[in-house]
């Protein structure tokens, strides 16, 4: 009989969990409840989170232009942390190009659901192990130890607290291995405030607009979980002074974002869809096409001189 996942092997060297030092005791109760909505959320769509990336054309965008730059920052072979992976569309893929995979998420049916999936898909052997935990406090993961470190589809949007979201870079940061790359996409702001234009306009008017166009914060309730829209350069410089450098920033669904109908309808054409892909990623790092993109992804290397 085989044994659990996350028991078969583990050569991640091991730290005792803690909450971490500088853990903000201010507004303990608001973070726990912001936690508790994002994992209530993400509970009860685990298979729409599942099929997101790949329902059409339009979302698969977001999936292959990560997989696009992965292809080209990503060692050829590794231990890779995906942290806040859901329920394991990334480490399935991983997997398959024959990465050692660690899959952490902090909504247990994400995680029941990726176990399913992983065996489906028949990659149990490059699952090191699936974990329960937050992008806040990695503490179960020592310093160093990862080949690349990945944080991708917003987990770090979710992070609602701009103290905890500090916390959370510092920790995806620390894990990795000097030299290394760390890439995170999060959801951006200035295209949400497009879609309440074309979609929403009823919501124009209501008190959660100007505080997401003035803050990029949602703290959840109208069709969606509480969530930090990001606007390109506050990603950069969140990042920024981190013992980080900063390689390269992406426009994941690019000159196409707000355009799905349309781009479903041309992939259709098998010529013309060829054609667009090479202009979409000849144009998705232009810092104006990343700012109105619906996903921002950010792409660093640790610093050889960091902790």
């Amino acid at each position: 009989m085989r044994r659990p996942l996350r028991d078969r092997r583990n050569p991640l060297p091991e730290r005792q969990a803690q909450q971490p030092a500088n853990w903000p005791s201010e507004g303990y109760k608001e973070n726990a409840m912001t936690e508790a909505l994002v994992r209530d959320y993400y509970t009860e769509s685990v298979r729409r989170e599942w099929r997101r990336l790949v329902k059409d054309a339009y979302h698969g965008l977001e999936f292959h232009t990560t997989l696009h730059f992965l292809e080209e920052h990503l060692p050829p072979k590794g231990l890779v942390l995906d942290a806040g992976g859901g329920p394991g569309r990334y480490t399935i893929e991983l997997a398959r190009r024959g990465y050692e995979v660690v899959l952490l998420d902090m909504t247990p049916a994400n995680l029941a659901f990726a176990r399913r999936q992983i065996k489906r898909a028949r990659v149990q052997d490059k699952i090191v192990s699936i974990a329960e935990g937050s992008i806040v406090n990695l503490s179960q993961f020592a310093d160093n130890t990862f080949d690349a470190t990945l944080c991708l589809g917003g987990p770090l949007s979710h992070v609602l607290d701009a103290h905890k979201r500090e916390m959370a870079i510092s920790e995806l940061i620390r894990v990795t291995k000097k030299g290394a790359p760390i890439v995170v996409s999060v959801m951006g702001r200035l295209s949400l405030l497009v879609i309440e234009l074309t979609l929403f306009q009823n919501e124009i008017a209501m008190p959660h607009f100007e505080q997401i166009r003035d803050t990029g914060d949602y703290t959840g309730g109208s069709g969606f979980t509480a969530c930090h829209f990001f606007l390109p350069e506050e990603l950069r410089a969140a990042f920024s002074d981190r013992g980080v450098t900063i390689v390269d920033m992406v426009g994941l669904e690019g000159i196409s974002s707000h355009h799905d109908k349309k781009l479903n309808q041309l992939a259709k054409d098998e010529k013309r869809w060829k054609i667009w892909l090479e202009t979409h990623y000849r144009t998705c790092t232009h810092p104006s096409v990343v700012g109105m993109s619906e996903h921002l992804m950010i792409i660093c290397r640790k610093s050889s001189g960091s902790a």
